[in-house]
């Protein structure tokens, strides 16, 4: 007998690869399977001009300059290539990293590698609303700043930081700035220029690619950006990540990159009116909270904290959600998201993320509610 899979609200986690990325990958599979540093015939060429064609696809998403984008295996390792290639290359300017309290593991797992290093490392605090202190960030720069790093949306919360004030305030300090882009690339407009970012990480399967391709944007001028790689063996991509390039996958993380770029605006309307319906009618059948700033949040996301008489484990049969962040989820620790906003440990065991996706519909939302519902014994 087979079993009926569960409704998927966890697009934060990951996403259903767009069937159009798929056709676009499949070619480079199976008939154009050329080594892109193959430069003496026309398999290589081939792959060379779909990298190139890529690259092109990032840049546009971002207003970048393709010579900017560098491939990388995902959004962890561009973050740790960042962070590290820069704490290399100007440590003998300062020893001072700027981040947040509420950054993924991706950023905070390497600061505290740095921190065992030599380097000094500053987070800052969040209020209730998972928003830092522009304030405390000018404040707690120091000439021995080398480096700001936040996240443009929280991956917990959908929290959106102040990104074009904290560029502001890092290109007056003249501190380098880093923000991890991996859940607001591809469903809102990022602008780099606007935003004075100068390194930039974002991952494909966050926005209908492929898994285990991402990418780092590095500004190659006001200011001309340096970073050591961590990876060496053949100097690729103009020797800032040796390896050879999985051209499948950068093909899927193009196409991805300019469907989103058409069709963000019709998906973030779309999906914003299920979230709004999900969480107007969650909050009619019970005293919720919805944790995290409501008018600085992204448009698919809510987390919420439940009663703890709320029947919410008796749906994970039929329902996929989440109670914080994928990566962090193999160690079963309390959300250190939460427990930064000021959320007490009791409410953090009862507080679950949902994350809607465009493959979403109104009768999902609905099916979730009625069963909500019907545990209660309510009408819905």
């Amino acid at each position: 007998m087979s079993i009926e899979p569960p409704i998927y609200f966890d697009n934060n986690a990951t996403t259903q690869v767009d069937e159009r990325v798929a056709n676009a990958m499949w070619p480079y599979f199976t008939k154009y399977y050329g080594n892109a540093s193959s430069r003496l015939h026309a398999f290589g060429w081939q792959a060379q001009a779909a990298v190139e064609k890529a690259q092109a696809q990032v840049a546009a998403l971002i207003n970048a300059d393709p010579s900017e984008i560098v491939f990388t295996s995902g959004a962890t390792e561009a973050i740790n290539l960042a962070l590290k290639g820069i704490a290399e290359t100007y440590k003998s300017k300062g020893h001072h990293i700027i981040s947040v309290k509420t950054e993924h593991p991706a950023v905070l797992d390497v600061c505290a590698y740095l921190s065992k290093h030599g380097f000094s490392i500053t987070l800052l605090d969040v209020d209730r609303e998972g928003l830092i202190d522009l304030e405390a960030l000018e404040q707690a720069i120091t000439p021995a700043t080398i480096l700001v790093c936040v996240m443009l949306a929280n991956n917990e919360t959908g929290v959106m930081q102040p990104i074009e004030a904290i560029g502001a305030i890092c290109k007056q300090k003249e501190v380098l700035f880093l923000s991890d882009g991996t859940q607001q690339i591809g469903k809102l407009r990022v602008d780099v220029q606007e935003s004075q970012i100068d390194l930039l990480a974002l991952s494909a399967h966050k926005f209908y690619g492929p898994k285990g391709i991402g990418a780092l944007y590095v500004r190659r001028k006001n200011p001309r950006v340096n970073l050591l790689p961590q990876l060496h063996g053949g100097g690729h991509q103009l020797n800032r990540r040796s390896g050879t390039l999985p051209v499948p996958l950068i093909v899927g993380l193009g196409e991805a990159c300019q469907i989103a770029e058409a069709e963000m605006w019709d998906n973030s309307a779309y999906i914003s009116r299920l979230k709004n319906f999900f969480e107007h009618q969650l909050l009619d059948i019970n005293a919720l909270r919805i944790n995290g700033s409501t008018r600085h949040r992204l448009f698919n996301v809510s987390n919420i904290t439940f009663p703890e008489t709320f029947p919410i484990s008796k749906l994970v049969n039929q329902f996929a959600f989440s109670s914080g962040s994928a990566c962090a989820g193999a160690h079963n620790l309390p959300s250190h998201v939460l427990k930064a906003m000021g959320v007490d440990d009791k409410d953090i065991k009862h507080s679950f993320r949902f994350s809607f996706g465009k493959y979403n519909t109104l009768e999902e939302i609905k099916s979730f509610l009625n069963t909500i519902s019907n545990f209660l014994g309510q009408p819905h």
